[in-house]
């Protein structure tokens, strides 16, 4: 794929680890070698930018950088009840209106939002501020169990680590699978992390005892991937009844049972395309999905390629 100029937005007060997590992914976390993108870090406003950490940075670039770039990322937002320069706003629309990717992190969501991008469209942010987001910008599609989504030509995330999944993400869908699994490795960090932000919102805690129930329920769950396991035979070896046990496993997992099951399915499929050279049809076994063609089209709706291009792209080789 041909080099691209990726420009992330610095501002006043802004945490260095928001402004780090994409610098790292693009740029300082590949070897020499493999840095072909451009990266520039740009800014709305003149003079050194004070970081909520106490230290400040000096920025090269202005928002002339945004009427270049490919990509532009804004990690963050300092106060979500600041709206964002208006010369910010105006350069994120032009460069959206020219093909540009635009990509909000965490609270970036908001400058985006403000910006009038997301309107009808589906978003994320963190959940902590999912409700004031909803209020504040009622247009947009607000999903707030999901790390990030994916909606073409604009890309959002959940909150401060999930900035890290969104940008594997975004490697993951321009270089493939093989380079956003090296580069998570030499990040040490999960290339695909399974579930949602869900699982993080507090909650209160299950009853004493509730929890290591339904971990080793889990672990039964999981050494009967191969079998059809309903609700019902889940409650049943649970002990609870089929709506006990949705609140239940819905407060330890942040999923729902098929969700659970679906996740852990298909985070065996890809173990299998990625180990083994057992064909699609004993893959799509293992795994629970009882036909070849439902494997595929799960595959293909939440890993967003096939079966094929995974083991193609990721497979280790046989000794």
């Amino acid at each position: 794929m041909p080099p691209a100029t990726i420009a992330v937005l610095a501002f006043d007060r802004i945490s260095p680890f928001h402004l780090s997590a994409p610098c790292l992914v693009f740029h300082d976390g590949a070897p020499p070698e493999e840095r072909a993108d451009r990266l520039l870090v740009c800014a709305a406003e003149a003079g050194p930018l004070r970081t909520s950490a106490g230290f400040s940075l000096v920025v090269e670039h202005g928002l002339e950088a945004l009427a270049e770039a490919d990509l532009i990322i804004i990690p963050s937002w300092r106060d979500v009840a600041e709206r964002p320069p208006s010369a910010l706003l105006e350069a994120l629309r032009a460069a959206h209106g020219r093909g540009a990717v635009l990509v909000g992190l965490c609270l970036g969501a908001y400058v985006l939002a403000e910006a009038e991008l997301l309107d009808h469209r589906p978003a994320t942010t963190h959940w902590a501020f999912a409700e004031d987001f909803a209020r504040r910008h009622p247009a947009v599609r607000l999903d707030a169990g999901v790390l990030y989504v994916d909606d073409g030509d604009i890309v959002t995330s959940a909150g401060t680590v999930a900035a890290i999944d969104c940008c594997l993400h975004l490697v993951r869908r321009r270089a493939g699978a093989a380079a956003a699994n090296r580069l998570a490795r030499l990040l040490v960090t999960a290339p695909h992390r399974q579930g949602g932000q869900a699982q993080f919102i507090e909650r209160p805690l299950p009853a004493p005892g509730g929890e290591t129930r339904l971990a080793a329920l889990l672990d039964w769950m999981r050494g009967r991937l191969d079998q059809p396991l309903t609700q019902d035979m889940v409650a049943v070896r649970a002990g609870m009844s089929r709506r006990g046990l949705a609140r239940h496993f819905r407060q330890l997992t942040g999923l729902s049972v098929g969700q659970w099951l679906l996740a852990e399915r298909l985070a065996l499929a890809r173990r299998l395309l990625e180990d083994t050279s057992l064909s699609m049809e004993a893959v799509a076994a293992a795994a629970g999905f009882g036909s070849a063609l439902s494997f595929r089209q799960h595959f293909r709706r939440h890993v967003h390629t096939t079966p094929s291009a995974w083991r193609r792209h990721t497979a280790r080789p046989m000794l």
